[in-house]
């Protein structure tokens, strides 16, 4: 059984951009997803709870994966 790790924060993802020199519309390209929609989320205008949002957050590790039943 695999352990949950601990969803991160806003500002920890945020610090880890700017100390990889890799800007918002960069990872959101590497990753498939549209710059707004995941500025969107870090930001806190998208909250992440379902959709494209809830992918993005969990990308990110803001948000935990759903677990698999």
């Amino acid at each position: 059984m695999a352990t949950q790790q601990k969803p991160k924060t806003v500002d920890q993802v945020k610090a880890e951009f700017k100390a990889n020199g890799m800007t918002v519309t960069q990872w959101a390209k590497d990753n498939g997803f549209e710059p707004t929609s995941v500025s969107q989320v870090l930001n806190g205008f998208a909250k992440g709870n379902y959709g494209k949002a809830h992918d993005i957050a969990v990308a990110l590790g803001i948000k935990a994966r759903a677990a698999a039943a």
